[in-house]
């Protein structure tokens, strides 16, 4: 292994004062977290600046992420009195959400497999933790709604089969670097409900990959879906955008050509919150590029062609010079003495927006966001944030899910008529009996908000 050092990178003396007790990071950290800090922090044979603040980063998110994801499994299986035992996963009906978990799971026991078998224990753990922040943050964030669900339907079943699948298949492909906690969890949701398994999860063999559940296309499709997802959200972050105001459109380019149907455009829409998504051939509408010399550089290699150099890059076409210079890695210009070979790091590449569009690029894909709010769309936003406000009231003041309440709006006329015109949406979501424009008497629970620039006092009964 390469040293280990202090949170400054130098060499721990006692001399310096700079070490660290490894049984306070213990007792404080515990064993796992400091185990699996070396296995993920970087490949062995890098230095290791070893400190309680890395140790924290690196095991919230991974060992954080997998509890809380147990913890959720727990908390509902619990009130439903789940027992996978009876809902064996071959004889359930799996939605697309499902099957693309169960791929992604079993790519990650096949690819950790391999990593361990030739000793690249950085991959393996990197790789398990990519999986982890999949499950949590895209599956289950997803599929909360299937397993808040009354009942027991069939696809509240086909998520708990596959949540409780992929936990405890996880847990064992990741005992051998944190054995404790895979331990607790494994007694808690694979032992409490079959007797007959191993007694201990270092007892079970290690996961086979199941090459069955692999579907490698779904899986490049939904990552196109995660990919525009993160493009959209930077593009709502840069026009300072709400994610509760609704947009209109999402233009999507992709380098080779691919397209979401609408399962998968669904899914950008809604995380989003926009009306539609559509591919395009080009984003010539939406934005274009310009080009300048990087003239310390560019200036060595040419010297007296700069200036003509810099007045024919400045008369390209953005788009198309962009593309070639991506496509084969140079710009070749034809100046009247003959051509000029024009490397990436010889150019400045500036990405202009157009006016009513905010746009973001990465890798293959880029998007454009039409930021356009027309009246129908503010009011929609303004719909949304009364909502949002109204159940934090309800959930700061101790309502249960199922009570039902009045809402009044007062001090704002334009929210209070937009109350009126949504009343029977509201009244639907809020489970209000009634939207009242003005005070409610004798109401306690009160509560002064600026929703987009309008000041509105709430009142919830």
């Amino acid at each position: 292994m390469g040293h280990v050092q202090d949170k400054d990178g130098q060499k721990m003396s006692k001399h310096k004062g700079n070490t660290v007790d490894p049984w306070t990071v213990l007792n404080t950290q515990g064993a796992d977290a400091v185990r699996w800090f070396f296995y993920n922090n970087a490949a062995p044979w890098l230095p290791n600046r070893f400190h309680a603040k890395a140790i924290d980063e690196t095991t919230r998110k991974y060992m954080g992420t997998l509890w809380n994801t147990y913890a959720f499994f727990i908390l509902y299986a619990e009130i439903d009195q789940f027992d996978p035992k009876a809902h064996p996963l071959d004889k359930v009906q799996l939605t697309l959400m499902d099957r693309w978990a169960l791929s992604r799971l079993n790519t990650l026991v096949r690819d950790v497999d391999a990593h361990l078998e030739n000793y690249r224990i950085f991959e393996a753990s990197r790789a398990m933790a990519d999986f982890v922040d999949d499950l949590s943050n895209w599956y289950v964030r997803r599929s909360r709604e299937r397993f808040w669900a009354k009942g027991m339907e069939q696809d509240k079943i086909n998520a708990y089969m596959t949540l409780f699948t992929s936990l405890s298949t996880i847990i064992k492909a990741a005992a051998p670097m944190i054995p404790f906690m895979t331990e607790s969890i494994y007694q808690n949701i694979v032992r409490s409900v079959d007797k007959d398994a191993p007694e201990s999860i270092h007892l079970c063999d290690y996961p086979v990959a199941d090459m069955s559940h692999v579907d490698a296309e779904l899986e490049k499709t939904m990552e196109l879906v995660r990919d525009i997802v993160v493009l959209g959200r930077a593009a709502r972050n840069q026009g300072n955008l709400k994610n509760r105001q609704p947009l209109s459109t999402l233009y999507v380019h992709t380098e080779k050509g691919e397209k979401l149907d609408d399962f998968f455009a669904a899914i950008v829409r809604a995380e989003l919150n926009i009306k539609s998504v559509e591919f395009v051939s080009d984003m010539e509408a939406y934005l274009t590029y310009t080009f300048k010399p990087q003239f310390k550089v560019l200036g060595k290699k040419v010297g007296g062609k700069i200036g003509t150099i810099k007045n024919m890059l400045a008369q390209l076409n953005g788009h198309s010079a962009k593309a070639e210079l991506d496509k084969t890695g140079q710009l070749v210009l034809e100046l009247p003495d003959g051509p000029v070979t024009l490397l990436p790091e010889d150019i400045d590449v500036t990405m202009s927006q157009t006016p009513g569009y905010i746009s973001q690029h990465y890798g293959d894909v880029t998007v454009a966001l039409a930021t356009t709010l027309t009246d129908e769309l503010i009011e929609e936003g303004f719909v949304r944030e009364i909502i949002s406000k109204v159940q934090t009231m309800r959930k700061e003041n101790g309502y249960q899910v199922t009570d039902r309440i009045k809402v009044a709006l007062d001090g704002s006329e334009k929210l209070s008529a937009v109350a009126q015109r949504n009343e029977t949406e509201l009244k639907k979501v809020l489970l209000a009996d009634e939207i009242i424009a003005g005070a409610l008497a004798d109401c306690k629970v009160s509560k002064e908000w600026n929703i987009n620039g309008e000041n509105v006092t709430i009142s919830v009964l």
